[in-house]
């Protein structure tokens, strides 16, 4: 019962519905969701970390298919290049998930990857390409 990190990309007919809600009601699911970008009348996208029994997992995904959402694995990771990173610290200030942080007392960044979104913003903020993404 491992969560699994999952893509939803949802059309505009479907992005005011209460789909989440009912994944988690209906199929006793456990839903975080990591990002999102959904507004009413335009097709949305979500990054969500799901949990539950295979099989309700599975009756899960099957239900959100039905209504026309396209369901991707999470297929890239975010993974720090110790050999070019400085630990100058540009990153932590855009994560917003916490996974980039500072250690003290000897001031050197640290990187839980279990923590990190993948939204990609300590890529953009590296000024030395240390935080690289991998498919």
């Amino acid at each position: 019962m491992s969560p699994k990190r999952v893509v939803l990309r949802f059309m505009a007919e479907t992005a005011d519905k209460p789909i989440i809600y009912q994944l988690i009601r209906n199929y006793d699911l456990v839903v975080n969701i990591l990002k999102a970008n959904i507004n009413p009348h335009k097709e949305g996208m979500m990054v969500l970390e799901i949990q539950g029994e295979p099989e309700q997992y599975t009756r899960g995904l099957e239900y959100l298919r039905s209504l026309g959402v396209t369901i991707q694995p999470l297929s890239q990771d975010v993974h720090r290049n110790e050999t070019v990173c400085t630990h100058c610290g540009a990153c932590i200030s855009v994560c917003p998930s916490g996974a980039l942080y500072l250690e003290r007392p000897d001031m050197t960044v640290n990187f839980d990857e279990d923590k990190c979104v993948v939204c990609l913003m300590c890529v953009k903020a590296c000024p030395y390409k240390a935080m690289e993404v991998r498919f």
